[in-house]
């Protein structure tokens, strides 16, 4: 009984107060709504891509429920941008109610064509506004967005099917070609230079077929969607001829890999796109002066370690931002001169499965704070794991790192698993003149690998000492006047001894050489 006298109790005081309020009893807009913002700027974008969503935030600040007689786009149902009120999409709102102290978001999108808007444009400044209400009570958000024009390189669609085209090309080395389930297409002969007139925005993988040699000028930029990338197949080779900016603060020669999402909430988001492949048969690939960054994996370069010549040479460039692997080789060949690497969600530079490195002034590093990170900067093997569980050993020719920092925020920051000693399976290594974080304070690295004292395995080496970085978690890897890594190269800079007399930034090394890409400076204070 009680109970029940308690719910009709409830039921009478809702339907007095309910009887009380005006919910249905809106005044019109007086024109004092206030905004979150006066102009909504959404960040560039490429020609008929989406933009990220943005948001506006509505306020109705008086103690009156009102209704706002319209809320619509300046260009009516003719403008690129989409609105979405309260839930409800469209270009134009009649009536929309908003009660009093409260507000109400408005979500903004657009995508242009560009060659509608601004004939022979490479960028063009898109403007509208949100009009609220008309006559004297209008008030108004601007809308602003820039618009880039591009070169687009996409797989086919079949109309019927939905299909995306992918790639046939000899895959298994046997001469014969493979059906795979890379989605993508090989680039048309006038495809096979990139210039740096406008930015090329690549969906699915670009792939450079057989005998073909893709050209990437200096300045060109490379966008990739998400699950993209270029392929390099057999026989086919990648020239990237960048040059140092004449102004270093700018990147204006350099050229650039990165995702097609241009908006700086993405700038230093890893694992936007897959990689740059370079599938196994290509041969003399060269990168200089690039910036790859916010791949799976920077590089994956595969097999072909007997090649004449290096299978890559990489130098004067730059790593950022790999969720995987920097560079992930496996049973290839590399040359690295003046190469930097940071902030990898696994090794910054991993010598899978054998082969054949060399690295000279690099600065392989990893400051990864994403997640959990099993493995160091640097990591070596020599075998693999087959399908049936069973290691099959290859050999690891050579693996050599001359005046080089190999750092990190984990410890150790470089590992070397070899197969079982008794395999006949080469495991050469060595560091010379380097700077290593490597500290086994409770001596469970047992392996005759970790034996820092081995001159034959780590000659002149600096363990655990400050690099001093700039900004590492930032990737500012320069290092500073305080840094253990100056002064400490081999200065033996002669035609024989294969050095690299010019740092990244081409500042002489020739008489003090620093180890790592970089020649020390003096940091600016704040």
């Amino acid at each position: 009984m009680k109970r029940l006298a308690y719910f009709l109790f409830t039921i009478s005081i809702l339907m007095l107060w309910s009887s009380c309020r005006k919910d249905f009893d809106f005044g019109p807009s007086t024109g004092s709504l206030e905004f979150s913002k006066d102009t909504v700027y959404l960040d560039t974008v490429f020609t008929n891509i989406g933009s990220s969503t943005y948001n506006l935030k509505v306020y109705n600040r008086s103690d009156e429920d009102i209704s706002i007689p319209t809320v619509r786009l300046g260009q009516g149902q003719a403008s690129n941008y989409r609105l979405n009120v309260d839930g409800l999409p469209g270009k134009e709102f009649q009536n929309v109610e908003l009660l009093a102290n409260d507000s109400l978001f408005i979500f903004v999108e657009t995508t242009a064509d560009i060659q509608t808007l601004a004939q022979n444009s490479l960028e063009f400044l898109y403007t509208d506004a949100i009009e609220f209400d008309s006559g004297t009570n209008l008030q108004k958000v601007e809308l602003v967005t820039l618009i880039k024009d591009a070169v687009f390189i996409y797989p086919d669609r079949d109309n019927t099917t939905g299909v995306i085209e992918t790639l046939t090309f000899d895959a298994n080395g046997d001469g014969e070609p493979d059906e795979t389930s890379i989605q993508g297409r090989f680039l048309e002969n006038d495809e096979l230079t990139f210039t740096n007139e406008k930015p090329y925005v690549i969906y699915g993988f670009a792939a450079v077929d057989e005998g073909d040699v893709l050209t990437i000028e200096a300045g060109a930029r490379v966008h990739f969607h998400a699950n993209s990338g270029l392929l390099v197949t057999n026989n086919a080779s990648l020239k990237v001829n960048g040059e140092l900016s004449t102004d270093q603060e700018l990147l204006e020669n350099e050229v650039i890999f990165e995702s097609d999402r241009l908006e700086p909430l993405f700038a230093d988001v890893p694992g936007q796109w897959a990689t740059i492949w370079l599938f196994n048969g290509s041969v003399d690939n060269e990168i200089n002066f690039a910036t790859i960054k916010n791949a799976t994996v920077g590089i994956l370069c595969e097999f072909n370690q007997e090649a004449p010549n290096d299978k890559l040479t990489i130098t004067n460039s730059k790593i950022f931002n790999s969720s995987n692997y920097g560079i992930l080789a496996r049973a290839t060949s590399i040359r690295g001169e003046n190469l930097v690497i940071n902030n990898s969600g696994q090794s910054s530079f991993a010598g899978a499965q054998g082969g054949k490195y060399n690295f000279t002034h690099c600065t392989l590093a990893n400051y990864w704070n994403n997640s959990f990170r099993q493995f160091p900067s640097v990591f070596l093997n020599n075998f693999f794991t087959d399908e049936n569980n069973i290691d099959q050993g290859n050999h690891l020719t050579e693996a050599n790192f001359n005046n080089c920092i190999i750092y990190g925020n984990d410890n150790p920051e470089i590992g070397l698993d070899e197969i079982s000693g008794t395999s006949g399976f080469d495991f050469n290594f060595k560091f010379t003149n380097c700077l290593i974080r490597f500290q086994d304070s409770n001596n469970t690295f047992n392996d005759p690998n970790y034996d820092i004292n081995n001159s034959d395995l780590y000659e002149n080496c600096i363990f655990n000492s400050d690099p001093d970085f700039k900004l590492p978690f930032e990737n500012l890897m320069m290092i500073g006047d305080n840094s253990a890594a100056n002064n400490q190269g081999n200065d033996l800079y002669d035609f024989f001894a294969n050095q690299v007399p010019i740092d990244i930034l081409n500042t002489n090394r020739t008489a003090s050489p620093d180890l790592g890409a970089y020649q020390h400076v003096t940091f600016e204070e704040d």
